[in-house]
């Protein structure tokens, strides 16, 4: 009897997603962890509320000084705090990547088939979109507070797009520091040392012209006040003559720290 040759059926390979689906599968697990910690975002709402409300009232008649510009305390503030809650915002968000490492999830993602950029992307986003949100309630709580806004709905969503630029920085900054340093400790104190220089040496809280010379030179170099002039300028209607520099800067920032979170994510891929 002769054999009867049986050809070897090939292997099929799953078929691999692509970038957006897996980025929305990596943005849909993020989400639902910020759902069932909504007390953070929430809990961070407080620092505006009481720079804008106590803050804001105690030094409001800082407003009629000449550098201010005729406009009141509460309306110089209010973008300055915008600002500077999702700068707090951003530095804190690799103490979700330290917490991936710890219970082990972080090496699940990196043995999958995922892009190391859809990692990076997904968490990003849900970043942002809490950053929209909360800065939407910080605008709320500003005009109850006093403030006004000339700008009128163009100028708040332009205010809107910079603080969403302002928070990818410090957010992939946030993640390359805490996939190198892989500590909660290492991460906060870093946060610490960069975020208050960068709130205090701007023009958050007081304008360039009230400070001394050697915060104004520091000041204008610093992509604090870039973000903060430019949201400024969109809620008052009256934009910053260097404000197309200010823009591009804080874009080309934002590139470069992605670029940093995802060398950070592949090297830590190969230590491990």
């Amino acid at each position: 009897m002769s054999a009867i040759a049986v050809s070897p059926v090939p292997a099929t390979t799953p078929a691999r997603s692509d970038w957006f689906t897996q980025t929305g599968q990596v943005l849909r697990r993020w989400s639902i962890v910020s759902i069932r910690q909504a007390w953070g975002p929430v809990m961070s709402l407080i620092q505006p509320v009481i720079w804008i409300l106590l803050f804001g009232q105690v030094f409001r008649t800082l407003g009629a000084l000449p550098q201010f510009g005729g406009h009141g305390y509460i309306d110089y503030l209010v973008p300055g705090i915008l600002m500077m809650t999702v700068l707090y915002s951003g530095a804190w968000a690799g103490t979700g990547y330290i917490d991936d490492i710890e219970s082990g999830v972080m090496d699940q993602y990196l043995t999958s088939p995922l892009r190391r950029s859809s990692i990076i992307a997904g968490q990003l986003l849900q970043q942002l979109i809490i950053n929209v949100l909360q800065s939407l309630v910080v605008l709320g709580i500003g005009w109850l507070g006093g403030a006004r806004y000339p700008g009128g709905v163009g100028g708040m969503l332009i205010a809107l797009g910079i603080a969403t630029l302002l928070a990818a920085i410090f957010c992939c900054a946030s993640t390359a520091v805490a996939l190198t340093a892989r500590s909660q400790i290492a991460l906060i104190s870093l946060s610490q040392l960069i975020v208050l220089p960068a709130t205090f040496l701007s023009t958050t809280m007081m304008p360039a012209a009230a400070m001394p010379e050697w915060v104004q030179n520091v000041s204008r170099w610093n992509p604090m006040t870039w973000a903060v002039e430019l949201g400024r300028g969109g809620l008052s209607g009256v934009y910053p003559g260097e404000g197309w520099w200010q823009a591009a800067g804080l874009a080309l920032l934002a590139a470069l720290a992605f670029s940093w979170a995802l060398r950070a994510i592949r090297s830590y891929q190969r230590s491990i």
